[in-house]
């Protein structure tokens, strides 16, 4: 009995020491492994990396910037439905422990020590308080002083982090695959939904990624992510998070994720490249790629569509105009094409609904062909014809009668499926090529300056420059409403006459003279100004011109943002000064909007990851607007006009009215046959080396500007009638189709007079050819007749209605 008494006090001794000693060997250990660890109080304030989503004016993201994809949603915005997937995948014990899971380490330990001598990787027993010290302040490695510090930061980050702060940062932080970090990131990325439209089964799939994302993504282990995800299901319900019927339908459903290709997601590169530049201005790279910023841009993905389309078009018809170039690449041998082609990868530039394709056969009436990973095709001859072979300076050979005009057996080119009636693509194909020309089309709300399309080039994949912002080059006669603008401000009218004759002026000692001549290379004699406009008389601006002084122009031409710092040289009148597509747009639609500056923009606002508004284009004040204002019956806001008045709205319409002539009479008479309310201006340099149109309708203003990137002439006859004009009639007659016909607004004090179109004079029953003409109230023609001719201006008898410009002048308003 003492023996066993003995025993037992020696026993119990040995186990008090060896408590002793564990504890003191515990401590020790946490005291070793406690220095010089992170410090986890940063994760109080912590902001993760999230990514900046940018969104088209219809609320469809269009554009993600980030070196990682991240999406930040605060704890209290996320579904219980996903917070419970993820604690009974992860950590079904998180509100009740204090970092560390002992039962769970237990667990642990008995199962690996069955797996022993297995190539199973060892099972942890993290708890997601430990996943987010290791996530945020430990490496990976998987080793035993990495697991003791982590369960020594979790402890203390339990003592001093609410459990939805940690809950918030695990969420938002944990790796799911594929770029995507965060739970929000990942229905995104994975499913296309927001966190609140995701079934249980797609909670479930999500939750099953931390432990080896890669292992279980659908396109490469779908039985294996199948298995994982049904695991979840399982856990969900034992945890009672859902019921049975619940957890049984949800095992049903298939692992639908969505490709990339097929999301709903708007494709505009060049605009898109211009709002990261903004926002990288604006706010630091940081803050770009990481500060979650939302940022709601001016798009209209409709007008977005219909400007690609509408410029690609216009290129590709300038393109065949002037013959084809040969194709991509030939093949000496045409064994094995199928295994050739296959291997190529498609040359930049090639769109994507053209394919490549090897000729197989020549013949009267077209060419056999065989169609990258397709079934072979044929090419009828109809559809080659245009396939002159181009000849310098824009010239093209002779007509195309056989397909052995333009094609031999090996030739690599690019072809399109042409389609039935049905829409389905036949087996019959028309030949392309990528066009060498660019260009570039941008659309603006002229009241606002919102850009709504901007499309800089023939594609982004070829060419990253953006012609409507890059591109400085010579606008011509599009610059010249900007000359007839400050001459109305001056006291002249649409219908005072200037002299078309001559003009020579002298340079300097052992220069040429300068000789500027009209397109026609004619003389009309004293014109109307608006007739100037309509017909794009060189002559008659550059008279103007010299009478007004250059230094009046380049004031209007800082005025309209056109130029910040134009050269008083005579022949800047004429568009010799270079400016870019958007700025050029926006001094238009400052035209057509009354004459109010205007800046333009991408961007509407911007949140920040918090979803505060940080910026907003719209700076007009509106004191009884807010998401807490009731309607209670109460008058519409009155928001306050901030635009500066830059020119009279008065002279500003006369301009608009003239420019509606050139549509309707002038060099844009091929827009007319829309139909509905136009205007708009021509633009050819010399040498036809560029060419543009600027026009409007009371609420939208398009510019379009073509030309070679190194520049060179586009060809005989080629003019900003022939190449730019027709691509801005596409455009708007798609872009207005359903819209009613509106007339551009008459500002008050304004008087339309009927006069003859010829010159000028007030029109009576015997004139043949009449217009009503926009006077400003006090200009409208009186007894006496204006004419600017080179000896400056002169009064001449008042004429009548019914004479012609070319003996006399008409009537004028210069007081």
């Amino acid at each position: 009995m003492r023996f066993l008494s003995r025993l037992f006090l020696t026993l119990l001794s040995l186990g008090l020491l060896g408590f002793i000693g564990a504890v003191i060997a515990v401590t020790g250990v946490i005291s070793y492994y406690s220095q010089d660890l992170p410090d986890y109080r940063q994760l109080k304030d912590y902001k993760p990396p999230v990514v900046t989503r940018v969104y088209a004016g219809d609320g469809k993201l269009m554009e993600e910037f980030a070196k990682e994809i991240r999406v930040f949603v605060p704890i209290d915005q996320i579904p219980d439905k996903v917070i419970y997937a993820f604690l009974s995948a992860e950590d079904k014990n998180f509100y009740n422990h204090e970092g560390v899971d002992l039962f769970a380490i237990a667990r642990a330990v008995v199962k690996n020590l069955q797996n022993l001598g297995t190539d199973r990787r060892p099972e942890g027993a993290s708890t997601i308080t430990q996943q987010v010290a290791k996530n945020f302040l430990l490496s990976n490695e998987v080793a035993l002083e990495r697991k003791i510090k982590e369960a020594i930061i979790a402890y203390r980050m339990e003592n001093s982090l609410s459990k939805e702060r940690i809950l918030e940062l695990y969420l938002n932080e944990i790796y799911l695959g594929s770029r995507a970090y965060g739970v929000a990131a990942a229905a995104l990325q994975y499913f296309d939904k927001s966190l609140e439209d995701l079934s249980i089964s797609e909670c479930a799939y999500l939750a099953s990624l931390p432990k080896a994302p890669n292992n279980y993504q659908v396109y490469n282990n779908y039985e294996k992510a199948l298995a994982r995800r049904n695991w979840v299901i399982d856990r969900l319900y034992e945890d009672d998070r859902i019921t049975y019927s619940q957890a049984a339908i949800a095992k049903t459903k298939p692992i639908e994720v969505v490709a990339s290709e097929t999301r709903d997601q708007i494709s505009a590169p060049y605009f898109a490249e211009e709002v990261r530049r903004e926002l990288l201005a604006r706010y630091g790279e940081d803050n770009l790629y990481g500060g979650g910023l939302s940022v709601h841009t001016s798009i209209d993905p409709k007008l977005q569509g219909i400007a690609v389309q509408t410029l690609r078009n216009g290129l590709m018809a300038y393109d065949k105009r002037h013959g084809w170039r040969g194709p991509v690449s030939s093949l000496p041998s045409t064994d094995n094409w199928r295994e050739k082609i296959a291997e190529m990868d498609d040359p930049q530039g090639k769109l994507e609904e053209w394919d490549l394709a090897i000729v197989l056969a020549v013949g009267t009436k077209g060419a056999d062909i065989g169609v990258k990973n397709k079934d072979n095709g044929f090419i009828p001859l109809d559809h080659m014809k245009w396939a002159r072979k181009a000849l310098k300076k824009g010239y093209v050979g002779e007509e195309v009668t056989t397909a052995k005009d333009v094609l031999k057996i090996g030739d690599l080119i690019f072809v399109e499926a042409i389609k039935g009636d049905d829409g389905v693509s036949t087996n019959n194909y028309k030949l392309q090529q990528i066009p060498e020309v660019q260009g570039a089309i941008s659309a603006m709300d002229p009241h606002t300056g919102r850009i709504l399309a901007m499309q800089g080039g023939w594609r982004y994949e070829k060419s990253v420059f953006n012609r409507v912002t890059q591109a400085w080059r010579q606008p011509g006669s599009a610059f010249k409403p900007f000359v007839y603008l400050p001459a109305l401000e001056r006291g002249f009218t649409p219908a005072t006459l200037v002299l078309d004759a001559p003009f020579v002026m002298e340079q300097g000692p052992g220069l040429k003279k300068w000789r500027p001549a009209n397109y026609s290379k004619e003389y009309y004699g004293p014109t109307p100004i608006r007739v100037g406009i309509e017909k794009s008389r060189n002559l008659m601006t550059v008279r103007l011109a010299e009478f007004l002084e250059m230094p009046t122009i380049a004031e209007y031409a800082r005025k309209f943002h056109i130029d910040d710092d134009m050269q008083p040289l005579l022949a800047n009148a004429l568009g010799a000064s270079e400016t870019t597509l958007l700025r050029l747009t926006t001094a238009y639609a400052m035209l057509v909007n009354g004459g109010k500056d205007i800046e333009p923009t991408v961007i509407d606002r911007i949140q920040d990851r918090r979803g505060q508004t940080i910026f907003k284009h719209d700076k007009r004040p509106c004191l009884n607007c807010g998401d807490f204002v009731q309607w209670e019956g109460q008058s519409v806001p009155d928001l306050p006009d901030l635009r500066t008045q830059v020119v009279d709205e008065r002279y500003a319409y006369q301009v608009v009215s003239m420019l509606e002539g050139v549509v309707e009479r002038g060099t844009g008479r091929r827009i007319n046959a829309i139909g509905k309310p136009l205007a708009g201006k021509t633009g050819t340099t010399d040498e036809s080396r560029d060419t543009w149109f600027i026009g409007f309708s009371p609420d939208l203003v398009v510019g379009v500007f073509v030309g070679y990137d190194t520049p060179r002439p586009l060809g005989d006859r080629e003019t900003g009638s022939s190449v730019a004009a027709p691509i801005f009639k596409d455009f708007m007659e798609a872009a207005l189709q359903d819209k009613p016909a509106t007339p551009f607004r008459v500002p008050p004090g304004i008087r339309n007079v009927l006069i003859n179109a010829d010159n000028g004079a007030r029109a009576t029953p015997d004139t043949k050819r009449t217009i009503w003409e926009a006077f400003v109230a006090g200009t409208e023609p009186t007894d006496k007749t204006y004419i600017l001719d080179g000896k400056g201006i002169s009064i001449m008898p008042a004429v009548s209605g019914n004479m012609s410009s070319s003996t006399t002048s008409g009537t004028g308003g210069l007081y």
